[in-house]
This record gives C-alpha cells, structure tokens and sequence, in this order.
C-alpha cells in the first residue's frame, strides 16, 4: 500500500507519545515492504511551535518526510476558548472553531493533503486533538486512519472534534480503557481496533554505568516524561523517596517545578540508550500521570526488568498492571509510601519486574503491533466490504 503519516512534528529530538507511534509505525511498515510517507511540518518543540528545520523534502532514516511551515497568528477569540477549555469549561461551537488554530495552523500542509491526498491509499493521523488531525481528516475520510492518543480531559469532549473519531475510515486505540473512554464520548468509524503501540527492546542495559556516570549514592525511583499540567505531581513521590532514604531523578524534557529543583536530580533530556540505562537502575518507575493513552514510559521500564508504581486514577497504566501483575498503584501519599517500600524488596522487585516484561514481550514488540495494524488496513481498504472491528 502508498501509506502517508501526518504528525504534527517529527524528527529526532521529537518528544511525544503520538509522535513516537507514528515515527516507529512508519519505520516499521516501511521495512515490510509499504511504501510510506511523513508529512508533517517546521516545528520542534510543542511549546513553541518555530520553524526550527527546513520546508521541503528530505529522506530520514529511509523515509521520505515532507514539511511545511507552521503559522502562529492565535486570535483573542482562539485564547478565549483555550483558556475555558483549559479550565474545564466547553464554549460554544463558534469558539471552538477559533480555537483550532490557536496553536498552530499549517495551510501549505492542509493544501497538499486537498490536492495529493487521494494519490495515498490510507493516511495515518494522530494526535486527535492536533491542528493537523481535527483539520485535515474530514476532507480525507474515506482514507483516513486516526490514532487519537485519547485522554479522559475537556478537549476530548469539544462538538468540533467529533467528527475526528466519527468520519475516518478507521480509528486505532492503543489500550483498553481509551477505546471505551472513546465509545463513552461518542460515536465512532465502524472499523475500530485496539492495536495497542509498539515499543522498541534493547539489546543490552548498562545500569552501573548510569549511577557511576551520575554519581548517585543511593536508591532512587525515576520520573521519564514531559513535565506538564496533566502529566502527575512530582512532590508525592519526593516526599515518599525522602521517607525512604531514596532518591528521585528525572529525565525528559519541561521544566521542574522550582519548589522541588533541589530535591529531584534531574538530567533533562537524555539519549534513549541514557534512558533505557536510568530505568535499568532505577528501584522503581513512578508513574503519577492520570493523562495516558498507552504509556510506553512503563513499557520501556518494564523491559528493562523494573517494577512500576502508578497513581490508581490512571485508567490506563492501572489496566496495564492489573493485566500483567508488573506494578503497584496508589491512591494516596500513605499507599505510595508502602508501594516503594513493597518494591525495595529485592525479591519482591524482581517478581514484578518479570511479569512486566513478559506482558511487554507478548503483547506490545513491534512485530505483533504491525501485524494488527496491516490486518486492519487489509481489512478496511483492501477487502470487498468494510468490515466492523
């Protein structure tokens, strides 16, 4: 099949959930013989959304990727719906119109999708809630395939984003919990699945290297995300590592919140070979985030044969332990206290650190993803009649 993947950014230095999916599936099914395009644009860094790499094509890493300038002119009314938005309110139709373009609007990459979007026989879309995504799927339904990265939040209840998950020809969950929460919200394409989302296995972890490269001196758990409103609480955790006599490092990229910079060790971003290293030799992955559609940051921790402690109000991670036995959650500083103490036990650690990776090896490589997400294509664009998943 001509496949096209439409993110709102890609490259190396991309952080994102959504955009680590469509950059691995790409790969992935490029390497099974698709021919697979990106189209994405300029930016970087979601904050800022600047032109930071060049329009144009170019190849990377085998694929070619297509880009187009992002334009940022926000109206007032756009930050009027974003800021009732952001404080759990729904404005009205209108407003939320305006606010498609509060962050970003690419009318080159919209344009090229309106003249060359039929030469594809399926586009990829994901996030639901991107500029990209909510504005280009309805005029490219009938070969539309959507990865929402869905989260339980204000956006996901907009009357403008509806048709995101309604109109495509095929919609691709990553977990249990967001298919439901989808179906909960509204209607949805008929052709629907849970393919879940592939995660990368290392070949080989290099843990002493990490703590002696750091100079860490004691146990710690580990924090891997974007620090941002939605992403969980770092102070819990701090304060039950100090309870403990452990520490708390950090990796990703954002800010730490200035109250906790010197009770956290934080290392900003780091190299994925950095990353796998820091969750070799962590005690633990604390997981506080409630905003989660899959969660690769307890797959890669899990892999790496470390057990996972996640806030109970995460639907998702929560699922992910209760199916694989690999994790502890809590729903309160006492709880979190006794589930770093649970997981200090070396053997007890070890126990769930296994159960962990065999989900992870079972359910989440790339090979078992792909195959789920070729049946569907074959299923939706290649058989007679559609068929309802």
């Amino acid at each position: 099949m001509r496949l096209a993947f439409v993110p709102p950014r890609y490259g190396e230095g991309v952080l994102g959930g959504a955009e680590a999916v469509v950059k691995e599936a790409a790969r992935g099914l490029a390497e099974r013989g698709h021919q697979v395009e990106v189209i994405s644009t300029c930016a970087v860094d979601h904050y800022t959304w600047e032109n930071e790499l060049p329009e144009g094509v170019s190849e990377e890493n085998g694929l070619p990727v297509r880009r187009f300038r992002v334009l940022r002119y926000p109206s007032r009314v756009a930050l009027e719906a974003q800021l009732s938005i952001g404080s759990g309110g729904l404005p009205d139709l209108d407003h939320q119109v305006s606010w498609l373009g509060y962050q970003f609007s690419s009318p080159g990459l919209f344009q090229y999708l309106l003249r060359h979007g039929d030469s594809y026989d399926a586009v990829v879309f994901s996030p639901y809630l991107s500029w990209t995504t909510a504005v280009c799927v309805p005029f490219l339904a009938e070969r539309a395939v959507v990865v929402p990265c869905l989260h339980d939040e204000s956006y996901a209840r907009l009357r403008v984003l509806r048709p995101v998950m309604a109109a495509p020809a095929v919609v691709w969950f990553l977990s249990g919990p967001e298919h439901e929460l989808a179906h909960q919200l509204g209607a949805i394409a008929p052709h629907h699945s849970v393919t879940g989302a592939g995660v990368v296995v290392p070949h080989r972890y290099h843990p002493a290297r990490f703590v002696a490269k750091n100079n860490l001196r004691r146990p710690f758990v580990i924090f891997a995300g974007r620090r941002e409103g939605g992403k969980g609480s770092l102070e819990d955790a701090c304060v039950a590592a100090e309870q403990l006599g452990m520490d708390v490092v950090t990796i990703g990229k954002g800010e730490v919140p200035t109250e906790l910079a010197n009770r956290v060790i934080d290392l900003g971003f780091v190299s994925d070979e950095e990353r796998d290293d820091a969750l070799a030799a962590a005690t633990a992955l604390v997981q506080p985030s409630v905003m989660e559609s899959f969660s690769r940051t307890v797959m890669e921790a899990w892999l790496a044969g470390t057990p996972v402690v996640s806030v109970a109000a995460s639907a998702v991670v929560s699922w992910h332990c209760r199916r694989s036995g690999g994790g502890l959650t809590y729903s309160g500083h006492q709880e979190l206290v006794e589930a770093l103490r649970a997981v200090s036990s070396q053997e007890r650690a070890a126990e769930l650190a296994a159960a962990g990776r065999r989900y992870v090896i079972e359910n989440y490589t790339w090979p078992a993803v792909l195959d789920r997400m070729e049946a569907s294509l074959e299923a939706a664009f290649c058989s007679p009649k559609m068929v309802a998943a």
